[in-house]
């Protein structure tokens, strides 16, 4: 798993910290501190596995002592019936990282079955499925690591991966009278050297006027498969072209046949449904 432990051990603490409180009382109440016992994580849905190592970890933040043995790894196809990992120790331990372990598997691996849905659909074109920055708050390492389990790329990680003019950056700057050649060589001059410039264009003659005052990439927003073909046209190979907006599962492939480089989807992570996945003591 390619993201910072340290970060995703903060996300875990703060996601624990939420749910436990002030100590789990019901287990406290009821379950002898001495009891051992053994549960499966059990999928109930088939999909694509995602967040397994992180699951482990809310078991080992609460009790280090718990043994998580892991039979299915991420990125793998799983069916009804699959047990994806096995934990034993105290019975009291699994019980007060249950709710959490499963959150996090739930959600992770919901994104990666979503994504691996849309590249399914794309797949023999030369278009890339992208994720967005439209995340749950907090959780954005998490889920984009989720969004490349299935098979995804991912977009930004936060608003200081590349320049991206959208069609606010443009709305306020031309009403200073700024012309796209303007905004474009102000972004050349005042942006770290090494990062991309996309423009958010609207219409296949925004795209070629981006393109040839220096844009690196053009994100064809909304836009109708036809303009969207007149735009591949006239600027395909001078520049990376972006598809966003309206993208579902019944027009992507229609979309990814206009020849569009990258395809973002904001539906990957913003309103994904969470794969069914149960731990069975």
């Amino acid at each position: 798993m390619q993201m910072g432990w340290k970060r995703i051990e903060e996300i875990v603490d703060r996601a624990l910290a939420e749910d436990v409180g002030w100590g789990d009382v019901t287990t406290e109440a009821l379950v002898p501190a001495e009891l051992t016992g053994r549960a499966s994580f059990v999928a109930k849905a088939h999909g694509i596995l995602a967040g397994v190592e992180v699951a482990r970890l809310v078991f080992h933040r609460v009790d280090p002592a718990v043994q998580f043995d892991i039979t299915i790894t991420d990125g793998n196809s799983i069916q009804p019936g699959d047990a994806v990992a096995v934990v034993e120790g105290k019975v009291a331990s699994i019980l007060k990282a249950e709710r959490t372990a499963l959150n996090f598997l739930q959600r992770l691996s919901g994104i990666a079955t979503e994504t691996n849905r849309y590249v399914e659909v794309v797949k023999g074109l030369g278009s890339r499925i992208v994720d967005t920055r439209k995340t749950t708050p907090g959780l954005r390492i998490l889920e984009k690591y989720a969004v490349r389990v299935g098979g995804g790329h991912n977009h930004r990680l936060n608003l200081g991966d590349g320049v991206l003019i959208k069609d606010n950056h443009l709305a306020a700057l031309r009403s200073r009278g700024l012309a796209m050649k303007d905004i474009i060589s102000r972004a050349r001059e005042r942006a770290p050297f090494n990062l991309k410039v996309e423009v958010e264009v609207r219409t296949a003659q925004e795209a070629v006027e981006a393109v040839e005052v220096g844009a690196d990439i053009v994100m064809l927003d909304n836009m109708g498969l036809e303009e969207m073909r007149q735009a591949v046209l006239l600027v395909k190979g001078r520049a990376l072209i972006e598809a966003s907006g309206g993208i579902t599962l019944d027009n992507v492939r229609r979309v990814a046949e206009t020849g569009v480089d990258l395809i973002s989807i904001g539906a990957l992570t913003h309103s994904v449904r969470s794969l069914d996945i149960s731990l069975e003591m």
